[in-house]
């Protein structure tokens, strides 16, 4: 329930940040005639992700037992790459993603074709790539955590995330957003790293990988995944009281690489160009 929570926070509030952003900015340069179009954005961005994940699962029900295990890990690694690309876009993004969006919401009130549709495809691509990244996140997660519980947390995370974005927006809170981006991206390859594993197990049992498949360590007499500790390590880092060599393997060398990279500081610049108005936040 944990990581479910976590991850639809993040993300929630990422797409409440961008669509706040382009929303103050209209506001501030007399543009608000243009919010309902942004609304509209942020909708139609919803529903591709809700069609996107009623499809996949609607597919995934119609396959046999091997390529439904085979389809679980195409659908989990899938979710391991599109975390790891989210938490390191923020990384690089945070600093000047507002004068970004600025810059391409006065792009797009010169748009040849009309400022209106230009809006909507900027909000709805925004929005959308998030909701893309959730639904395939969480269709790994509910593959792997069946139950009420991963959903349940998924929910409770996107409607804290609705509440939060919207305080920022009015400006009732402050948050410490590149720390905030940090330790949930530390979390998120933490998580990530679990799924890479429970992957690896069902592209085995999938009858695709076959190698390193002797057992590391066996916990299930002493932390079975059954107990209460055992479920909830499960739900949140893809605990496995039996992991083959294979499994341990990707997961420590993923964790190894992902957060070296993660974690290092930036490289200093020798040369800083000038600050304008628009690139400041």
């Amino acid at each position: 329930m944990l990581a479910p929570f976590l991850i639809m926070l993040r993300e929630g509030i990422e797409a409440a940040l961008v669509t706040g952003i382009i929303a103050s900015y209209l506001k501030q340069t007399g543009r608000g005639a243009f919010l309902p179009v942004v609304w509209v954005g942020v909708l139609l961005a919803v529903a591709l992700s809700l069609f996107a994940g009623a499809a996949l699962q609607l597919m995934a029900a119609e396959f046999p037992q091997k390529a439904q295990e085979l389809f679980e890990a195409i659908v989990g690694f899938v979710a391991v790459i599109v975390l790891v690309s989210m938490v390191f876009w923020m990384r690089r993004a945070a600093r000047s993603i507002k004068g970004e969006l600025q810059g391409a919401i006065d792009a797009a009130m010169q748009a040849p074709k009309g400022a209106t549709w230009a809006l909507i495809g900027m909000t709805f691509f925004a929005v959308g790539r998030e909701g893309l990244e959730s639904v395939f996140f969480l269709l790994a997660v509910f593959q792997q955590s069946p139950g009420a519980a991963a959903p349940l947390g998924a929910l409770l995370g996107l409607l804290v995330a609705v509440v939060l974005g919207y305080a920022l927006y009015r400006g009732g809170i402050r948050l410490d957003l590149r720390r905030f981006f940090r330790w949930t991206g530390v979390f998120i390859l933490i998580v990530a790293a679990g799924l890479a594993a429970a992957s690896l197990r069902s592209l085995h049992e999938a009858g695709v990988w076959n190698l390193l498949q002797a057992r590391v360590y066996d916990l299930s007499s002493t932390l079975p995944v059954s107990s209460v500790l055992g479920t909830v390590l499960s739900g949140v880092f893809n605990y496995q009281e039996a992991p083959t060599i294979g499994e341990a393997g990707l997961y420590v060398i993923f964790l190894a690489v992902t957060l070296v990279l993660f974690l290092k500081p930036d490289r200093p610049t020798l040369f800083r160009a000038p600050v304008t108005g628009t690139e400041k936040g």
